[in-house]
This record gives C-alpha cells, sequence and structure tokens, in this order.
C-alpha cells in the first residue's frame, strides 16, 4: 500500500505564495519617486497608459526609459495621437519644484497630450 504524503508540497506552495504576493507590487513601482497624498480614487484603465516620471533630482523617465529634457518633445511626438491616444501618467516627486511638474505638462501639452493624470498616493483616512 503505497500513500503519497502532500504536507510538504503544500508547505512548498504557500512560501511560493506568499514570496509572489510580496515581490508583485514591487515590480510595478517603475522609476522609485515619493508621491504626494491624495484622497482621489483610481481611474478604470482598459489600456496600457504611457507613465512620465521625475524624480527628485529633476530626472525625466518616459516608461522606464531615461530621456533628456532636450530630446522630450521627440519623444512625445511619437506617441499616437487623436483618438488612440494613450493616457499619460504623470508622477513626479512631492520634493520637486512646481515650475518642471509644469515644464513637462507643457511639453505634453504641446505635443497633443491631453488626457494626462497626475499620480499621487492613497491618503490614509485617521479612524
Amino acid at each position: 500500500m503505497a500513500e503519497i504524503n502532500v504536507t510538504p508540497l503544500v508547505d512548498v506552495m504557500l512560501v511560493l505564495l506568499i514570496i509572489f504576493m510580496v515581490t508583485a507590487p514591487l515590480m510595478t513601482a517603475g522609476v522609485p519617486v515619493n508621491l504626494p497624498d491624495s484622497r482621489a480614487a483610481p481611474l478604470d484603465q482598459q489600456e496600457q497608459p504611457v507613465e512620465i516620471s521625475l524624480d527628485e533630482s529633476g530626472k525625466i523617465f518616459v516608461d522606464k526609459d531615461e530621456v533628456s529634457p532636450a530630446s522630450l518633445p521627440d519623444r512625445l511626438a511619437a506617441v499616437p495621437k487623436g483618438d488612440k491616444a494613450p493616457q499619460i501618467f504623470l508622477r513626479a516627486d512631492r520634493a520637486l519644484d512646481y515650475g518642471r511638474v509644469m515644464q513637462v505638462m507643457g511639453e505634453l501639452s504641446r505635443a497633443g497630450l491631453t488626457k494626462v493624470a497626475l499620480v499621487t498616493n492613497a491618503e490614509q483616512q485617521a479612524q
């Protein structure tokens, strides 16, 4: 009579599940930016947005690629316009100068990309 002990298999699977649950949110962060807090609700999204990030030193990243301020208009010109224009997620560090963020938003507007969402952290409700 042969029996299979499944307890070690269940233990290994639970450990792997915990590892994936912990590492999955870390893989989607992109460029590390200290976002401000907001009480706004998250947006519903059907297609993949274009993420533009500004870190605390003012470096600009389109998706995860660093872009110089001089080449930003050329990079934005490659993004589709009109009805097929994707949503733009603008992530800026809270310590960054407001004028620097406005320069990037001006370039977005000049490129014809008007569906811009500012990304923030969800504010914790005091109870």
